[in-house]
């Protein structure tokens, strides 16, 4: 799940202009996850910022993230927590229940709108594919 700053790694990620308009909105997202106290100024992910089991960015966190167990907060190191949140965001980015995964079939396209780059995108189809049988 990472061991970096989330806070300091999507800073930096902004600040560089290669893909600032990218990771900007989500460093103001991340400082608002601060503000209600989702994460902590000391929150540690992965090396872009993502949070948690399914490595959500804080843009998306604060978006689509769900009380998966009933707890009454948001915590995507929480399992439940992550997987209802995942199950949120393919949701609401179109998913079809019973539809394919793989290149070329309805949900692909939901994939491509998690991670912009296609060798994860075709990673996360073969290892559902496996895991679907």
């Amino acid at each position: 799940m990472g061991d970096s700053n989330v806070v300091s790694s999507i800073a930096t990620l902004a600040y560089d202009c290669r893909r600032s308009d990218f990771f900007t909105p989500h460093v103001l997202a991340a400082l608002k996850l601060v503000d209600k106290g989702v994460v902590s100024p000391a929150s540690v992910g992965a090396k872009h910022g993502e949070l948690g089991h399914t490595q959500f960015l804080p843009g998306n966190v604060l978006t689509y993230a769900v009380d998966g167990n009933g707890d009454g907060r948001i915590d995507m190191n929480n399992l439940a927590d992550a997987m209802a949140s995942t199950a949120n965001f393919l949701a609401k980015k179109g998913w079809k229940r019973g539809k394919g995964f793989q290149e070329g079939q309805p949900n692909f396209k939901v994939i491509q709108q998690w991670n912009a780059a296609g060798v994860y995108q075709k990673a996360i189809a073969i290892m559902g594919g496996r895991i679907s049988g």
